[in-house]
């Protein structure tokens, strides 16, 4: 059984096919012909500079400190419940709304720091943090 020669498949190409870049060439000879005339008849027009820059309000920090007695302390001077309920409405009512930033003595009862943070709750205040000592 003779098959075709050998001969037949051992010969090399010595050429390039040209017919896929001339194909790649003509597309993009096209896409250019069409998008050059669209980027010229745009009208020139001057445009003014500004500078947006956004105004920063930084909203204050509350501290509310728990003494070791139980006693409250609004920004380092001695209140009342009462006054406590108060202050914090008067706080929650404010645009940028302040952070409240509750420091607990470590012997201080948790119910103490507890009825703090329900009060907080209850008057509106969103963003409450704790204060410790890393040590």
């Amino acid at each position: 059984m003779a098959f075709g020669t050998q001969d037949d498949a051992d010969e090399v190409m010595n050429e390039i096919n040209m017919t896929p870049l001339v194909d790649v060439m003509l597309v993009l000879l096209i896409i250019f012909i069409i998008t050059v005339p669209v980027m010229k008849h745009s009208v020139n027009v001057d445009l003014p500079k500004a500078q947006n820059l956004p105004e920063e309000t930084k909203p204050e920090t509350v501290r509310l400190t728990v003494d070791a007695d139980g006693k409250y302390h609004w920004n380092e001077f001695a209140i009342t419940d009462e006054d406590l309920v108060r202050q914090l409405e008067a706080e929650a009512a404010k645009e940028p709304q302040p952070d409240l930033h509750i420091r607990g003595d470590k012997n201080v009862r948790y119910e103490r720091v507890a009825q703090a943070m329900a009060a907080a709750q209850r008057a509106g205040v969103r963003k409450i943090g704790f204060v410790t000592d890393p040590q």
